[in-house]
């Protein structure tokens, strides 16, 4: 969420303009028994994988003196490797750019095409518009539906009427869980290509979703663009890896903008190792949406509407959000205040975080009678 500052920058120090009045992006980090709020994975890696990425970065750290592949190859022909097995294409090396997570995807999206300016259907991921303003790029925001939904005619209308180069999709969408049908992507790429611009879709939490990937379209929609990250499904979180799926030439453009060897030899080596280890690690997934399943129910027993969910998380209502907030961490449960009026967001944690959460949940709500 993308807040304004009261922060005063003293006369000396040049910073521009239109960035002065903003804060960071970013949840609050504080102590908790259950840390609910940013929608990372619970399960730590195993012991063995552990094992085989100390053996990795030992044998990478002999070498630290020199610099990573700047195009990192390997991992993108790994990366592909996955992304052929998990769809009904077959991606090559080519199809891939990787970066220190998807919001470095991102931005190197924006450094790249955003000249025109940027539209994206809200509320949704809010790094979308905060990166737009840092890469002075303009940003159109669309409305989605009262339930959150896209209503795919009235975006590409939307679409057709903008002048953006880049237009941005979340789906499975965050903070709200709801995802858009492939069908409804394919008639919005449609949209976008009338334009001449770039259809976006955002796939961070596509793992734990049963729609069809957007990297279907890739081959016929040459301007359909997928963004995926590690850190959710793969519970990659603290090594920072994004990647894209794109045409080739979408890749090219990437090159052009990205730092020279903006990724590390150690992150492209333990990134290979948990590839590697895919079978396994991905095995959580199943977990996290049976226990998603079962966290929604227990909501709706509590008389507390919930949003459906194709992520690793349940957006709810709720009567006082600060307040049941408040208590909730008072009780060492941290959830996430999205900046929507009348909703709190959970993220799917293990079996004793989620029980936590509803025990304390059950006292908050009951403490408001």
């Amino acid at each position: 969420m993308m807040t304004h500052s009261s922060q005063q920058w003293p006369e000396w120090l040049p910073i521009r303009s239109d960035l002065s009045l903003l804060t960071p992006y970013g949840a609050p980090q504080l102590e908790s028994k259950a840390q609910l709020n940013t929608n990372e994975n619970p399960f730590p890696p195993s012991a063995a994988l552990v094992e085989a990425i100390g053996r990795k970065a030992r044998e990478v750290g002999e070498s630290l003196n020199r610099y990573p592949d700047r195009d990192a190859v390997e991992l993108r022909k790994l990366l592909a490797t996955f992304m052929s097995e998990r769809g009904k294409s077959d991606f090559s090396s080519e199809n891939i750019w990787a970066a220190n997570g998807s919001n470095e995807v991102i931005q190197s999206i924006f450094l790249a095409f955003g000249g025109s300016g940027a539209l994206g259907f809200v509320p949704s991921y809010s790094m979308h518009p905060l990166i737009a303003q840092v890469t002075s790029t303009d940003w159109v925001s669309a409305s989605r539906e009262n339930d959150f939904s896209i209503n795919a005619s009235k975006a590409c209308e939307e679409i057709r009427a903008s002048k953006s180069n880049l237009i941005f999709i979340t789906t499975p969408n965050n903070p709200t869980g709801t995802s858009v049908p492939i069908s409804d992507l394919e008639r919005i790429a449609q949209a976008a290509a009338e334009i001449g611009a770039l259809l976006i879709i955002d796939e961070a939490y596509a793992e734990f979703s049963q729609e069809d990937s957007a990297t279907t379209l890739i081959e016929k929609y040459p301007h359909v663009v997928v963004v995926r990250t590690m850190s959710k499904a793969f519970a990659f979180a603290g090594a920072r890896v994004g990647y894209l799926v794109a045409h080739p030439k979408v890749v090219d453009a990437m090159k052009i903008v990205r730092l020279p060897y903006h990724l590390s030899a150690m992150t492209q080596a333990i990134a290979m190792v948990a590839l590697q280890h895919r079978a396994e690690l991905l095995l959580s997934v199943d977990s996290l949406i049976t226990s998603r399943n079962k966290m929604a129910d227990e909501l709706g027993k509590l008389g507390l509407p919930v949003l459906p969910s194709s992520a690793n998380f349940l957006l709810f209502e709720v009567n006082s959000p600060s307040l049941v907030w408040k208590s909730l961490l008072d009780e060492g449960v941290l959830i996430r205040d999205v900046g929507l009026s009348g909703y709190l967001r959970v993220t799917i944690g293990n079996e004793a975080e989620n029980a936590l959460f509803i025990s304390a949940l059950k006292k908050s709500l009951g403490g408001q009678k």
